[in-house]
């Protein structure tokens, strides 16, 4: 198949499949006119290009683990050696770790969003207490603000009103 259909049922652009090509993880045979002719394969080979590379893998890496994957018929492309398979168990290693990590992140995500959100509910019978009554000139009194409004060093706006039941 040609380059543009590779990356039609693909969905990487065609400069992506070039580069590949030129890194060493994708081949094409070339016709007589010079044109890039990918055998049926190719296809899963890249999406499993693009898995790795969303792994967090670089094309150095992937050129070193293609040989120990197996293509779609089941065949392996190359032997790997004992030194390959151990560096791609020390990558394996390393992204168990990011896992970890992410998951940490996200359960104190997950923490600080129950928190605000059970915040949230609590104040949600309150107003603020500028919107309501003003006094007799027509405008709310310092106790019914509150704080002044005052802008901070950094320039933030502080608190303008208390919280008052509504």
């Amino acid at each position: 198949m040609r380059i543009g259909e590779l990356a039609r049922r693909s969905g990487v652009s065609e400069r992506s499949l070039r580069y590949y090509e030129a890194q060493g993880l994708l081949r094409a045979e070339r016709t007589p006119g010079g044109h890039r002719d990918y055998d049926e394969w190719a296809v899963d080979r890249v999406v499993r290009i693009q898995t790795l590379y969303a792994a967090g893998l670089n094309s150095k890496k992937i050129a070193q683990l293609l040989p120990c994957m197996r293509d779609a018929d089941g065949r392996p492309n190359e032997i790997a050696t004992p030194e390959l398979v151990d560096k791609l168990a020390a990558e394996r290693d390393r992204i168990n770790r990011m896992i970890t990590d992410l998951i940490r992140s996200r359960d104190v995500l997950d923490e600080v969003i129950d928190t605000a959100s059970e915040s949230r509910d609590h104040w949600s019978g309150f107003t603020h207490a500028s919107t309501l009554s003003a006094g007799p000139t027509g405008a709310a009194t310092t106790a019914q603000r509150g704080l002044s409004g005052d802008r901070t060093a950094s320039g933030v706006n502080e608190l303008e009103g208390v919280m008052s039941p509504g």
